[in-house]
C-alpha cells in the first residue's frame, strides 16, 4: 500500500466497556493511525481514563443539543487533513489487528471512494439479529458502482459508519456529510459517490463486532427515521425504493430460522416485520404528521427539537 495518512473519527455518548475495548484494539492495529478524534456528547459522562487507553487521542466535548449524525461527523472531517478518514461508532470493536489495513485496501489498491467493514454479532445477539448481520454483511467482499443499480437497487448505496473509510478528497469534492440529518448520513454520502461515478466497496475482511437486540418499538422508530432521511433526499432515494430489499431480508430470515430448527421464530419475525414496515411508512409521510406524533415515533427527538 502507498504511504497515506489515516485519521479515525468516533462520536460518543455515554461510552462503556465496549468503547474501552475498541480503543485497546485500535492501539494494536498493524496499519498506523495518525490521529484519533473523539467528539463526546455531554462532558459529565466522559471518563478521562479512556484517554489512557489511547494516549494522544484528541477529545472534544459538545452539548446534546449540538449533536447531529451528519453535522458532527462533517465537523470532524473539517478538523482533519488526512488522506483517508475512518469513522466508527463507540460500540464497534475491531475483531483483530488488521481492521484498518483491510478496510483501506479497496481505497488504496482499487480506487474505491469509500469502503465499509463486516459486522459480526456479539455473543448476546438474538438469532434474528444474527441473520440480519449475515444478510447485510456476508463473508464475500464486493465493489459497487452505478453499473449495479439495475440489479442491486438501493443496496448499491448501502454503507455503514459503524465502520467505514472515506477518501477525504472525494468527500470534499462532493460536499461531505450532510450538515443536518436525522440518520443515514453514511448511505446519503455513498449514494452521492455512486451517482458521481465513484465506487463503494464492502470489505468483508475488515471485521468489527457489533450488533443490537432492538425491541419491536425500537425497530419501528429506527425505520421511521430511516424513511424520514429518504424522504428528505428523495432525489437520491425515490428512484430506488427500499421495500423490495426489505422483503428479501424477511424471506431469507424465515428460511434461516427454519433451517436452524427454530420455526416458531417465524411468528416474532412477522411481528417485527410489521413494526419495521409501519415505521417506514409513517416516516415516508412524516410531513403530514403532527409534531406530537413525530416526537412519539422518532428515535432522535433532539433532531426535531433543534429543527
Amino acid at each position: 500500500m502507498r504511504d497515506i495518512t489515516v485519521d479515525v473519527c468516533i462520536p460518543v455518548h455515554r461510552p462503556d466497556a465496549s468503547f474501552r475495548k475498541l480503543l485497546q484494539m485500535l492501539r494494536v492495529q498493524d496499519m498506523p493511525v495518525r490521529e484519533l478524534y473523539i467528539v463526546n456528547t455531554e462532558r459529565q459522562y466522559w471518563d478521562t481514563s479512556f484517554e489512557e487507553e489511547y494516549p494522544g487521542c484528541r477529545v472534544s466535548h459538545i452539548e446534546k443539543k449540538d449533536f447531529d449524525h451528519g453535522g458532527t461527523r462533517r465537523a470532524m472531517a473539517e478538523a482533519s487533513d488526512a488522506d483517508v478518514l475512518v469513522y466508527m461508532t463507540q460500540d464497534a470493536v475491531p475483531a483483530d489487528a488488521h481492521l484498518i489495513r483491510n478496510l483501506l485496501q479497496p481505497i488504496l489498491e482499487s480506487g474505491a471512494a469509500a469502503s465499509y467493514g463486516r459486522q459480526l454479532p456479539r455473543e448476546d445477539c438474538s438469532i434474528l439479529e444474527r441473520h440480519s448481520r449475515l444478510f447485510n454483511y456476508p463473508p464475500e467482499s464486493r465493489m459497487k458502482s452505478s453499473a449495479d443499480l439495475e440489479t442491486l437497487g438501493i443496496k448499491t448505496f448501502f454503507c455503514s459508519n459503524v465502520c467505514a473509510a472515506y477518501d477525504h478528497s472525494v468527500m470534499n469534492e462532493l460536499g461531505g456529510f450532510e450538515r443536518k440529518t436525522i440518520f443515514n448520513e453514511d448511505m446519503i454520502l455513498a449514494g452521492r459517490m455512486i451517482e458521481a461515478g465513484y465506487s463503494v466497496a464492502y470489505a468483508a475482511d475488515a471485521k468489527v463486532i457489533h450488533s443490537h437486540n432492538y425491541t419491536n418499538r425500537q425497530q419501528f422508530r429506527r425505520n421511521f427515521d430511516l424513511a424520514v432521511s429518504q424522504a428528505q433526499h428523495s432525489d437520491l432515494f425515490e428512484k430506488y425504493p427500499s421495500e423490495g430489499e426489505g422483503m428479501k431480508l424477511v424471506r431469507s430470515a424465515a428460511k434461516y430460522v427454519i433451517k436452524k430448527g427454530r420455526p416458531l421464530l417465524v411468528f416474532p419475525l412477522a411481528v417485527q416485520t410489521v413494526c419495521k414496515y409501519a415505521g417506514y411508512r409513517k416516516g415516508k409521510k412524516y410531513r403530514k404528521l403532527s409534531r406530537k406524533k413525530i416526537l412519539k415515533y422518532t428515535m432522535n427527538p433532539d433532531y426535531w427539537e433543534n429543527d
